[in-house]
Order: structure tokens, then C-alpha cells, then sequence
């Protein structure tokens, strides 16, 4: 049966294993070298997940997505440092730094370079005075990029076994979401793709962003850039409604319909996921489970926690 959902759970995966996030805290797993998973859980701003903003419309998708961002690129660093054997703190500057560099990476490649490939063409082929049709050439650019670079991180072997881990991801809140038993070899019978993931995300900011940039006349190159970038959190928070709205509306089979291809690019980032890595996922999930008061603290129990340090060795009698 079906869970009644009170709350939309999702995660990324990170090196080794996956980060799950709820209302209340979030929780890392990762397989470190020894085999053992080791989970790390902290807190989540209650202002956004539980209080106005988290019901506010278009401003909860571009606050979320910032503190996504920091969330996940904290997670992705810890999860590293654990995977080589180095459980430390993925807090401070170097956490941050990476976020900003990351963050201007990203929309330099995805939002400046197409408006500068659209614009060379545009004078080409002399589209000054037909903006949609030059902004729809930019937004093929974005699309193209968007695929190309997916296609060409996913040949890297480390990133293979990431994208396999986000299908744990997947088919573990998929699972949840079904109503079915929390285990490997039950989870491993769902999706690999999800209606909510990042990807589709992506997919639908490429599209929102040929409409709404279509509203901004071709002019200047420099105010094109410009605009391309202050109305990224315009883009963003639209795109965060329609996922969450067609995420509410599966039950339509037209909503089902026009999902297909965000379904179809998500197996660029994803890979089926072996039953070690489903546990990983399972033990990062049930950790976000009992704190929303789901599961009891038992189920979790068998996980060491990354603040647990090794009780001191005691002297053997006669010592």
C-alpha cells in the first residue's frame, strides 16, 4: 500500500554512498574502506523545510535549491574524506569556496555560454528581429551541453559508482513511497528513476528558461548576459513548482505523458545499484525516518554514527 506522504524525502548521492534529507535533519552513509557504514546526521534549517517558507511558492524552490547546494556539496566533501579513510568535519571555508566555484562553473557553462552561442548565430543568420526563435536556438545550445556534459562524466569510472548510487537513492524513496519493506533485496524490485530527482529539474529549468527569457528583448550582449543570470532564481523557483506539481499528479495520464522525457535523461545519471549500495541508502533513509518519528531508534542501530569514537581499551586484570 501506498504511504500517505506528509513529506517529499530526497537526497543525492555522494563518494561511496547517499545523502538523505527530511524536515528535520539530514543523514549521510558511506561505506568507508573497511566495509562498515558509517553515518553522519545533522540538523536542517527549520525555517525552510517546516516553517513559511517551505510554503511559500517559487521562494521555497530558490531558497531550497541554495541550501541544497551548501547541503550537498558538505555531504559530497565528508563523504570523500571517509571514503579514503579520513573521517573529518565538511564544514568552513573550504566547504563554501567549493559551493561558490562549483555555482559559477555551473552558470557560466549552462547559462552564459549558451547566450553567447545563440547570439553568434543570431547574427549569422540575421535573427535580430525574431527573439523567440534566436532564444529557442540558445535554449537547444543549453540542452545540448546539458546531455554532452552528463554523457561525458558518466564515462569516469568514480562516477559511474556515483550514478549507481543515486539509483539506490531512487528506487529507496521509490520503495518508501510504495509502502514496501525497507531492504535491499525488496527495494531493489522499484524504479531507478524518480519523478522529483535533479535531473529532471535540470531538464525543466532548460525548458522554462527559452519562455522566460523570450520575455527579455535581444539587445545589448552585455545586458543579455546580465539577464540571463539575475533571472536564473526566476527560472529556478518556476521550475521547482512544475516538478512538485507534476510530482502531486501521476495520477494523470497526460501529467504521466509529458514526465517521459525527465524520466529518459535520468538514466544518464543513474546506474542500477548493487545490493551493498542499497543498504547504504536504506541506512541513510531509516536515520531520517526516526527522527520524523517513523521508525524507532532499533532499526538504525546496527550503523556506527561518524561522532562515535571507539571506547577506550580497558587494562586486562593483573596489568
Amino acid at each position: 500500500m501506498a504511504q500517505e506522504m506528509k513529506f517529499s524525502y530526497g537526497g543525492q548521492a555522494v563518494m561511496e554512498g547517499v545523502m538523505m534529507r527530511g524536515q528535520r535533519i539530514f543523514a549521510v552513509a558511506v561505506r568507508d574502506p573497511d566495509g562498515t557504514v558509517l553515518v553522519h546526521k545533522d540538523t536542517v534549517p527549520s525555517v525552510l523545510y517546516r516553517g513559511r517558507i517551505s510554503k511559500t511558492p517559487f521562494l521555497r524552490g530558490v531558497v531550497g535549491l541554495w541550501d541544497s547546494l551548501g547541503l550537498g556539496m558538505r555531504a559530497l566533501l565528508w563523504s570523500a574524506d571517509v571514503a579514503v579513510g579520513d573521517e573529518a568535519s565538511f564544514t568552513g571555508p573550504l566547504a563554501w569556496g567549493t559551493v561558490a566555484v562549483s555555482l559559477l562553473f555551473g552558470i557560466g557553462l549552462f547559462f552564459v555560454l549558451p547566450a553567447a552561442a545563440s547570439a553568434g548565430i543570431e547574427s549569422m543568420l540575421g535573427l535580430a528581429d525574431k527573439s523567440f526563435i534566436t532564444n529557442l536556438i540558445e535554449g537547444v545550445v543549453r540542452l545540448v551541453i546539458l546531455v554532452g556534459y552528463i554523457s561525458l562524466v558518466g564515462l569516469m569510472p568514480d562516477m559511474r559508482r556515483v550514478f549507481a548510487y543515486h539509483g539506490a537513492e531512487h528506487k529507496t524513496i521509490n520503495a518508501y513511497e510504495a509502502g514496501a519493506e525497507l531492504t535491499p533485496e525488496v527495494v531493489q524490485n522499484y524504479p531507478i528513476e524518480h519523478p522529483r530527482c535533479g535531473t529532471a529539474f535540470l531538464l525543466l529549468v532548460v525548458f522554462i528558461s527559452v519562455l522566460v527569457f523570450s520575455l527579455v528583448p535581444r539587445g545589448n550582449f552585455a545586458v543579455l548576459l546580465l539577464s540571463r543570470i539575475v533571472l536564473i532564481p526566476v527560472v529556478a523557483g518556476i521550475a521547482y513548482e512544475v516538478l512538485r506539481w507534476t510530482a502531486k499528479n501521476l495520477h494523470r495520464p497526460w501529467v504521466r505523458v509529458a514526465i517521459k522525457p525527465n524520466l529518459a535523461l535520468q538514466h544518464l545519471t543513474t546506474r542500477q545499484p548493487s545490493l551493498d549500495m542499497l543498504e547504504v541508502a536504506i541506512a541513510a533513509f531509516k536515520h531520517v525516518l526516526v527522527s520524523e518519528g517513523e521508525l524507532d531508534e532499533a532499526e538504525v542501530a546496527q550503523y556506527r554514527l561518524a561522532t562515535d569514537k571507539p571506547a577506550t581499551p580497558q587494562p586486562a586484570a593483573g596489568d
